[in-house]
């Protein structure tokens, strides 16, 4: 029995299952329940949540499965002396999931998306003394936080064009979402953030990686949690983004070539663990492909296949966990004959297959009949989504015989532990987890109308579930079900030499997706080797350069991007500033091509002096005056610097590149300014500065109140850069006068 302690997180998950479990009611009957406070009222975002047919689902997932997975943590790492880190990384990473699915707001969603990328980088990575752990920890964390990033982007301009962040009123602006020239890019954005975390077609190579966390850790990423995300991110935005030609494409497509590429790849594997991540990527190909069909079959498939999967994958992972304790290894060739040994985990094992595999009863054969129902339906090519499922579910079966059959029957083969059942503190979750595989089968109005019913209605508002049960009759999904499980017994019996062949074949030309991520984080790193290098090379004018033409390049690339009509404001000009910025312009240049050093001083001097005089034309003169005592300061110190200066060569150093970088720049201020000022002003920001200067800081000087009162912070960090600058100058010159006395006395 584990100590009491490490039941704790276990607990904890169950009572919070059966919290959300009183609602499920209320959500049936179509109520939403929701909960919000103020976080930045001043950009209207709040830290809400609610709670409707879709998040309950996977809150009950999340804490249901999880409170199984964390009974069997605490014994499965029973005296492992990180088994509190473990529990705490899992707990904190239950309560990341929570949030996001719970989540109302985009910004919460966001918030909490990450939460889940940086936990399971933690999960992943437990094992952090194996070189293996950690790269694949890296792996996971780039590729899901890369999609993180764009999903932030999508989650902005998605905001930005409905008019508010709350995710429960985007279905009122579908309309005009869908009708906007940002539609597209939204959509590639969300879905590459979906894709990456769910693992999805070109994405899917990462999640066969994160199988270097431990097998509870595993059991819980792929069952209810992380890799879901992606799925619950798409189910979520479906009544806003979804039911265009473009949607269904993408997801259709994508779907489709992740379902069947990774079930061929699962029948490659020899590792169990292994074998069972790429029936999971197989999975959530599946629900993406439904999702992108958008049909009420289509989004009952989805609802119904969720708790299937979790079901039967969290069981079969914790299945392989009980094989590898047992018998000290998971590889299928040393595994046969263990029914005997093992007939716990053995019937464990049978049940969760045979549901995996969609036999009848269990309720995964609800799941692959409505699957072959949506296909069927869909409007457009409904022959490649149904063959496609054929193929995919076909390799499911086959891949579910491999992890059910193989390593209980045939020749006893010797492991290296000698095998037993384990403690029933391990096998009583996957046992319950497999049992209500055949209970939901055997009884689907179990989960019908407390669970599926609502969950369709979140997706697609007004459309009616249809009803849940076990026998269809003779039909057309019912034939394809019968040649499913034909296809997938002949493959499992021919599976040594299709393994062989695809071992040995290079469907990719040498490249696949891992070689070519490793590929790419290599030609970063060398990139960023050579611009460290190149840029940060210890040479003020090379940063100088970099910097001015980076600056450039932006405002040109602004400039030449804007569709509106270029037309500064030139009438109103008075002569007198005019004439001014004329003399400004003269005088940097006498500094850039004189000769002389005086001349140069002299001639910036005139150019400080000049826009001093500007200030003072615009009745700024607190800023006049600080101008020119800068101005002058900045004068004398270099005079006396000057003196100890060589003389300047005659002729300057004439640098075409500089001149174009600094024309260019030159230009794009210019070009800034002028389309700032084509701007209609908004006198909001002067009206609250002029009528709350005096009230609040009790002060008349607007420009010094904003100074000291308003913007204290940031005036107190140019202070702080100033006065860094000024110990800086202090330092030097005193080591130069030190160095200067030693030289004399010497």
């Amino acid at each position: 029995m584990p100590r009491l302690l490490t039941l704790v997180p276990a607990a904890l998950m169950a009572l919070t299952a059966a919290w959300f479990a009183q609602f499920i009611p209320q959500v049936a009957s179509g109520e939403i329940l929701t909960w919000s406070r103020p976080w930045i009222p001043g950009l209207d975002i709040e830290v809400a949540f609610l709670l409707d047919g879709l998040s309950m689902l996977f809150a009950l997932m999340v804490t249901g499965i999880g409170a199984i997975i964390f009974l069997y943590s605490a014994v499965y790492f029973k005296g492992h002396p990180k088994l509190t880190m473990l529990l705490t990384l899992l707990f904190l990473f239950a309560v990341s999931m929570l949030g996001m699915v719970l989540a109302d707001d985009m910004v919460t969603f966001f918030v909490f998306w990450e939460g889940t990328t940086i936990t399971s980088f933690l999960l992943v990575g437990f094992d952090h003394e194996k070189t293996k752990a950690r790269d694949n920890a890296l792996q996971a964390l780039l590729v899901t936080g890369l999609g993180g990033l764009a999903l932030l982007a999508g989650l902005i301009l998605l905001g930005a064009e409905a008019g508010t962040f709350r995710i429960s009123e985007m279905n009122a602006a579908a309309g005009a979402i869908q009708a906007s020239a940002m539609y597209v890019p939204i959509l590639v954005l969300v879905f590459i953030g979906a894709f990456t975390k769910s693992a999805q077609f070109p994405f899917h190579f990462w999640l066969p990686g994160a199988m270097a966390a431990p097998t509870p850790v595993s059991a819980y990423l792929h069952s209810a949690t992380m890799v879901k995300a992606g799925i619950y991110l798409l189910a979520r935005f479906t009544p806003a983004l979804g039911g265009t030609e473009v949607w269904f494409w993408i997801l259709t497509i994508v779907g489709a070539i992740t379902m069947v590429w990774s079930s061929v790849l699962a029948l490659k594997q020899t590792d169990l663990k292994l074998m069972l991540a790429y029936t999971t990527v197989m999975a959530l190909g599946a629900l993406t492909m439904m999702l992108g069909g958008g049909t009420r079959y289509a989004v009952m498939t989805v609802s119904v296949f969720l708790v299937v999967h979790a079901l039967y994958k969290a069981a079969l992972f914790l299945t392989v966990g009980l094989i590898d304790k047992g018998t000290g290894t998971r590889e299928v060739g040393q595994l046969g004959g263990l029914r005997r040994e093992m007939p716990i985990t053995f019937w464990i094992a049978i049940l969760a297959a045979l549901s995996m595999a969609g036999m009848a009863p269990f309720v995964g054969f609800i799941g692959k009949e409505l699957m072959y129902e949506a296909a069927l339906g869909v409007e457009t090519e409904p022959l490649f989504v149904v063959t496609a499922a054929l193929l995919a579910n076909a390799n499911m079966v086959a891949a579910a015989a491999l992890v059910a059959i193989s390593p209980f029957f045939g020749a006893r083969v010797a492991p290296p532990k000698s095998p037993a059942d384990p403690t029933p503190w391990l096998w009583i979750g996957p046992a319950l987890l497999a049992a209500l595989g055949l209970a939901f089968g055997l009884v689907p109005a179990l989960i019908d109308g407390p669970i599926i019913t609502p969950v369709v209605q979140s997706i697609l508002p007004g459309e009616e579930a249809v009803y849940l049960k076990l026998w269809h009759g003779v039909n057309l999904p019912l034939m394809l079900s019968i040649l499913t499980f034909a296809l997938g017994f002949a493959l499992y019996y021919g599976r040594d030499k299709i393994r062989g062949s695809l071992q040995s074949a290079n469907f990719t030309g040498g490249l696949d997706a891992n070689d070519t991520y490793n590929l790419l984080l290599t030609s970063f790193k060398r990139f960023a080797a050579w611009s460290a290098r190149t840029v940060q090379g210890g040479k003020m004018t090379v940063y100088l350069r970099t910097a001015f033409a980076v600056l450039a390049l932006l405002m040109w690339g602004a400039h030449l991007a804007s569709r509106d009509a270029f037309n500064p404001p030139v009438e109103g000009i008075a002569l007198i500033p005019m004439v001014i910025c004329l003399l400004i312009a003269v005088s940097a240049a006498v500094v850039l091509t004189t000769g002389s050093r005086l001349y140069g001083l002299t001639a910036l001097g005139i150019t400080g002096a000049g826009i001093a005089i500007l200030f003072v034309f615009y009745s700024a003169i607190d800023v006049a005056i600080t101008q020119l005592l800068v101005e002058m300061l900045v004068v004398i110190i270099l005079a006396v610097a000057l003196v100890k200066l060589p003389n300047m060569p005659r002729e300057p150093n004439f640098r075409a590149g500089d001149a174009l970088i600094a024309t260019a720049l030159g230009l794009g201020v210019a070009f800034v300014v002028a389309s700032v000022l084509m701007q209609p002003f908004d006198p909001r920001i002067n009206e609250f500065f002029n009528a709350a200067s005096y009230p609040e800081a009790l002060g008349r000087n607007v420009v010094n109140v904003i100074l000291v009162d308003f913007r204290a912070l940031d005036t107190l960090g140019e202070v702080a850069v100033v006065l860094v600058a000024a110990i800086s100058a202090a330092a030097a010159l005193t080591a130069g006068l030190r160095a200067g006395r030693k030289e004399k006395e010497e």
